[in-house]
């Protein structure tokens, strides 16, 4: 992979508050996606496969997964952007690798390249399962994408 990213900024008091946590509102927090992991440029969030996210067919909709990128795109910049400033998912391209149909969806989310403008993301999606051998990963979708990273009015 090549060299890690730096950062000059981390705010490790936001990290706190948002760990373990659900939103409110919006489908993060219809998914019920929680971060579980969050270090400077990388964020693990997911959520729980419930039987409402599963259509007929048995398994579920990859709109849940590429929602929750998009989520992740976003969040994985707050804690090292400049504060004031907001994040917005540009553009992300996901490939969705295998079907869903119980368990846990985990994205890790890890900041490539980032500019005070831009910052380019890269997420890998996991399928968690639990069975007689114990936990059970299995890569089911990868996405990279692009966040704007955008300055107070006044900035």
């Amino acid at each position: 992979m090549g060299e890690r990213v730096t950062f000059e900024r981390f705010d490790e008091a936001w990290t706190e508050r948002v760990l373990g946590k659900r939103g409110r509102k919006g489908i993060d927090a219809y998914l019920g996606v929680e971060a579980t992991e969050f270090t400077a440029g990388r964020l693990v969030a997911g959520f729980e496969v419930t039987d409402e996210l599963i259509t007929m067919i048995g398994n579920m909709h990859g709109g849940c997964i590429s929602a929750l990128v998009d989520h992740v795109l976003g969040v994985v910049m707050y804690p090292i952007m400049p504060e004031g400033y907001w994040a917005a998912t540009t553009e992300f391209k996901i490939n969705l690798l295998a079907p869903v149909s119980g368990g846990r969806v985990e994205a890790t989310a890890q900041v490539i390249s980032m500019t005070r403008r831009l910052a380019v993301v890269r997420v890998d999606v996991e399928n968690v399962t639990r069975e007689d051998a114990g936990e059970q990963r299995r890569l089911v979708a990868v996405a990279q994408g692009t966040s704007t990273i955008v300055a107070p009015k006044g900035a």
